[in-house]
């Protein structure tokens, strides 16, 4: 065979600006195969025309070709996480998604968006029995304390004394030692009386209560608040109802930083946005009512608010990129057509 000869056997192209050779009467995959490429993840520009990707096994390659082969950098097959639960005082929760039961039009679109919510968690208020109407409704009659975890509040309570005795007589009513502890300070901004919070936490947890408590988003104070037997500390984000939402990134950074209990959000949320930031910081979970029962769709909100509590988790999970003062380019211009 004469060195003309074989050299016809071969086609010269130009592929990604580099001269390329290959066999006579190849096609545009066994191109991309000889590249070791699969052809399912490329786009081919063959002379300026690209080549459908369903028809690159047809496509014969002619002497003089300029292919360009191209791909997406980055990406990657999916990866379903690991659960991801969470565990205060001894048990353990799925959802970190806490939501509060006030403010609705009625307990059935209060169930209703707990369901929507994914929430395992419900707070409740300790309030008298309507003694005037035995036939009125009950939460319970909508929201099962067997499947959903009951946590008594002591909203509306300004004393730690007025906090402990809701709190025993909730223990009475349905055996709960699992509680969130919330003394305010004033009526108007709702904030937490931090002097009487931490007696009441002493004395709840003298008596064999779990407290999960309310505080301001002081790193000293929820750490005293830890050391008095506080299961959780549930710093506020922004004002009761408020819907401001997290109005103090470094503060309750600071506090999940020195805590070895979980640290939780309550307060001051009023958008899906306003959640996932929350996560991002590395909190435990989301406390949450107004934001969800002001909504003009509740049931949708709860579903945002579920997506939302998941976004921020995995976000803060997968170690956000680092900031930096100028731009960096997110395609290569190694390889630029």
């Amino acid at each position: 065979m004469t060195a003309s000869q074989a050299a016809a056997q071969f086609l010269s192209l130009t592929v990604n600006g580099e001269p390329r050779r290959i066999h006579a009467g190849a096609t545009i995959a066994d191109l991309a195969a000889d590249l070791e490429l699969n052809p399912a993840k490329v786009a081919v520009e063959r002379n300026g025309v690209i080549v459908p990707r369903s028809t690159l096994g047809q496509v014969a390659l002619a002497d003089g070709d300029v292919l360009e082969i191209v791909h997406f950098v980055g990406g990657g097959d999916v990866i379903q996480p690991a659960e991801d639960s969470w565990t205060v005082a001894g048990r353990t929760f799925r959802s970190r998604l806490i939501v509060g039961t006030g403010k609705y039009k009625d307990f059935a679109q209060n169930a209703a968006a707990l369901e929507a919510s994914g929430a395992e968690i419900v707070t409740v208020a300790v309030r008298r029995v309507n003694i005037s109407d035995r036939n009125a409704p009950m939460l319970t009659d909508f929201i099962d304390p067997r499947r959903i975890t009951y946590l008594p509040n002591t909203a509306g309570c300004f004393t730690g004394e007025e906090a402990v005795r809701t709190l025993r007589l909730a223990r009475e009513a349905g055996g709960w030692d699992l509680v969130k502890l919330e003394v305010l300070g004033e009526a108007r901004t709702l904030y937490p009386d931090m002097r009487e919070t931490l007696k009441a936490t002493e004395v709840l947890a003298n008596e064999g209560f779990l407290p999960m408590v309310y505080c301001v988003d002081d790193p000293i104070g929820a750490k005293q608040l830890e050391d008095a037997g506080a299961v959780a500390i549930m710093p506020l984000g922004a004002p009761i109802g408020s819907g401001l939402g997290i109005q103090n990134r470094v503060t309750i950074r600071l506090i999940v930083e020195g805590a070895s209990v979980p640290v939780l959000v309550d307060a001051g949320v009023g958008t899906a946005s306003d959640a996932a930031v929350a996560m991002e910081l590395g909190c435990d979970g989301v406390l949450m009512n107004t934001a969800i029962a002001e909504a003009k769709d509740p049931i949708r909100m709860a579903r945002a608010m579920k997506l939302a509590v998941e976004a921020g988790r995995e976000a803060y999970r997968s170690g956000r990129m680092a900031t930096r003062k100028y731009a960096d380019p997110s395609s290569p211009l190694a390889g630029l057509i």
